[in-house]
């Protein structure tokens, strides 16, 4: 029962460091249906095929240029209540974009999440027109100011862009912002004033280096590219993976975007056009995701408009599903979601009560705990009957010495006496893993963490305890809760049992705030129901020796 227990402890003690590897497997992307051949990639994709059903994705053909070289204009400045941004002339591009709402790392500046003149930090978002020499992102728009600011009592912020040529073609691009919202409509409006038809395609991508925000060894996060359809769901993609293959999905639906610790980046195309998604490989560490759609036929002097959106901004839950289906699934809980997703939903429902975060991961550990009770009881109730055998199982081992065989037997026929099931400590725990481990990372992935305070010198549940205290408690819960534990006969054991809160409690000084907190909290209640527990089980046996020698 030792080593079963041993290795039981093992088991929850690094689990939610081995997840990490478990979910990557679980959520890698599927094989591309169409592989390029290897060639140098465009930063200008393949027109689209213009068509009311999904068919064969062209994006592996002979891109019409290669190299990839990013130019640039006159800067067009933004500020709305959420933003401060940059928008280059050349392609009308959305250059820089600020989060005026939350703060960079160990900084008071703003987080800036879109920035191209940051090495090796290159995070963009492009659109262009293709064919009937319409504007691409390479082309230049002119703009009636520079200077573009959401007054007070305006919900809306419009800045337009516009491009023509001698031809009779004039395309205008219109950025409409919206008061309390991280979704960006982006239109164009198309005036074929020539003598003949056009059938273009628009495309939206977003460029991102594959360096930056890849996380830490302690705390290692997801950055990449990702993509949602009603028929595949929600899809995750390396920059790994892009340089083995370009994607190349089409659907009738869906989004495409960039995703990152804690934010995100999505084009969300107009609802029900025909849409094929790709990936390219623009140079050694620079890729591009978008999606590419026909507009259709603009008749000579008609006048089109192809609306779309585009998210850039935190992982909250609310702003991502007012935006588009499926875009709450980049807060990414992997295999986990039917556990995870709800638990989040309590902890919100709580926090709105409490008005703080840290009080509310308190409260939410103590309705776990209350919940698992039972289950719980039952683990310490094996383990102090266990505990009130150590002395007999120590004469046992002195008795048998060396002989495993013989010292199992009499163990097996102790626990048969003694009615006790050596693995009823061990399945209760087993149960209980999964509702852990997803809270681990509700904690873990929940932008609402980043910055939120909690009392004292925790100024931000997502990093880690400037002054090393909650992971000095937790360390010290974990070794009074070893004390509590039955004490291993094997003497090497024993020791491994003292040494493994000390080793473990290393791990949690790099570990969030946030989660460290919810681990000591559950440490407590634990140690409090354990020690309740072994209490009455003592007072138990003491009466049942006690009547027993009357």
């Amino acid at each position: 029962m030792d080593t079963k227990r041993l290795i039981i402890f093992v088991i929850f003690s690094f689990s939610i460091l081995m997840l990490w590897d478990a979910w990557q497997k679980q959520n890698a992307p599927e094989p591309a249906a169409v592989v390029a051949p290897e060639q140098q990639d465009a930063s200008i994709p393949q027109a689209a095929t213009a068509t009311d059903m999904p068919v064969a994705g062209k994006q592996a053909d002979t891109p019409q240029e290669s190299g990839f070289k990013l130019q640039s204009g006159q800067r067009i400045r933004i500020e709305t209540d959420l933003y401060r941004g940059e928008i280059d002339t050349t392609g009308a591009d959305l250059r820089k974009l600020e989060l005026l709402q939350h703060r960079a790392n160990d900084s008071e500046d703003n987080f800036v999440l879109l920035n191209d003149q940051a090495a090796p930090f290159l995070y963009i978002a492009q659109t262009g027109l293709i064919g009937g020499d319409l504007p691409t992102h390479r082309s230049v728009f002119t703009s009636a100011s520079d200077s573009y600011r959401m007054e007070q009592g305006n919900d809306t912020l419009e800045v337009r862009l516009t491009w023509a040529n001698d031809a009779g073609l004039q395309v205008d691009k219109v950025y409409t912002f919206h008061r309390d919202s991280y979704a960006i409509d982006v239109a164009y409006q198309i005036r074929n004033n020539t003598s003949s038809a056009l059938n273009p395609s628009v495309y939206y991508q977003i460029l991102h280096d594959s360096q930056s925000n890849q996380g830490s060894f302690m705390m290692p996060t997801f950055t990449g590219g990702a993509y949602y359809t009603e028929a595949d769901k929600y899809k995750k993609i390396s920059f790994s993976d892009m340089t083995k293959n370009n994607l190349s999905r089409n659907s009738k639906d869906g989004w495409v975007g960039l995703v990152q610790h804690y934010f995100a980046s999505a084009w969300i195309p107009k609802e029900g056009i025909v849409r094929e998604f790709y990936t390219k490989q623009l140079a050694s560490n620079i890729y591009s995701i978008g999606t590419v759609s026909a507009i259709g036929e603009i008749a000579p002097g008609a006048t089109v408009e192809m609306p779309a959106k585009l998210y850039a901004g935190p992982q909250t839950q609310s702003q991502l599903k007012a935006a588009a289906p499926g875009l709450e699934y980049t807060v990414d809980y992997g295999w986990l979601t039917i556990i995870a997703a709800p638990l989040f939903w309590v902890l919100s429902a709580i926090q709105k009560l409490v008005n703080n975060w840290g009080v509310a991961i308190i409260l939410l550990t103590i309705l776990i705990k209350l919940a698992f009770y039972p289950l719980s009881a039952a683990s310490y109730r094996s383990m102090a009957h266990l505990r009130e055998l150590t002395p007999r199982l120590q004469s046992m081992k002195e008795k048998y010495g060396d002989d495993r065989q013989k010292m199992q037997q009499a163990m097996m026929e102790l626990y048969k006496t003694e009615k006790i099931n050596p693995l009823g400590g061990c399945l209760p725990i087993l149960v209980q893993i999964p509702v852990f481990i997803s809270l681990y990372w509700v904690l873990l992935g929940s932008v609402e963490m980043r910055h939120a305070p909690f009392m004292l010198w925790i100024h931000d549940l997502s990093a880690i305890d400037p002054y090393y205290v909650l992971p000095i408690l937790m360390g010290a819960t974990m070794i009074i809760q070893t004390k509590l534990n039955p004490t291993p006969t094997d003497p090497i054991q024993a020791k491994v049992m003292m040494i493994m809160p000390i080793v473990f409690s290393v791990f949690f000084f790099f570990f969030p705030a946030g989660l460290v907190l919810y681990w000591l909290v559950n440490n407590i209640l634990s140690i409090a129901q354990q020690w309740h527990i072994n209490r009455s089980t003592e007072r138990a046996s003491a009466a049942k020796k006690k009547s027993g020698k009357r």
